[in-house]
């Protein structure tokens, strides 16, 4: 069972979204590069959606970042680390060549949630199935990860640069 299929060996969709408690905790954000296409709630004043192609446009401001899992996802991180600005979610696989080349020594915090969030399907359903693996965000740029520090989401904050 893998994160993208939220517990489930046939996922019903690979567009999750972030639960809205996460991003209301964390303020406001100019930009979402990888919106699902069909959201109940923003994530940030922006949304580039698959159909805009988020990982060739230009980035702006500060950014919310929920990339697609898996291996593409160190394309995203990459881009997010050289624009420095802003939030990204990831499963926190911290062992990974991604955390090495583009989190640690480069982030400037980490917040490792405590407990294993549901996202939400695009109806704005929660899945019944929690992420199957732990979470983490990763604040780059000094402001986001004071704001990440004191968002008062329930985990552990460690400084990384």
């Amino acid at each position: 069972m893998s994160l993208s299929g939220h517990q489930t060996a046939n996922p019903v969709t690979t567009e999750w979204l972030t639960p809205p408690y996460i991003i209301s905790a964390l303020g406001e954000f100019d930009l979402d590069p990888c919106a699902p296409v069909n959201r109940p709630w923003g994530t940030a004043r922006v949304h580039y959606t698959i159909k805009d192609d988020g990982l060739s446009l230009p980035w702006f401001g500060r950014v919310w970042l929920n990339p697609p899992f898996g291996r593409v996802s160190a394309r995203w991180i990459k881009k997010m680390a050289d624009h420095n600005h802003g939030i990204a979610l990831l499963a926190a696989r911290t062992e990974t060549k991604l955390f090495f080349d583009y989190v640690w020594g480069v982030a400037n915090k980490v917040l490792f949630l405590e407990g294993r969030p549901h996202f939400y399907n695009a109806r704005g359903e929660r899945a019944v199935f929690n992420s199957g693996a732990p979470i983490v965000l990763i604040a780059y740029g000094r402001r986001d990860g004071w704001l990440l520090k004191k968002s008062g989401l329930k985990g552990f904050c460690a400084k990384v640069s």
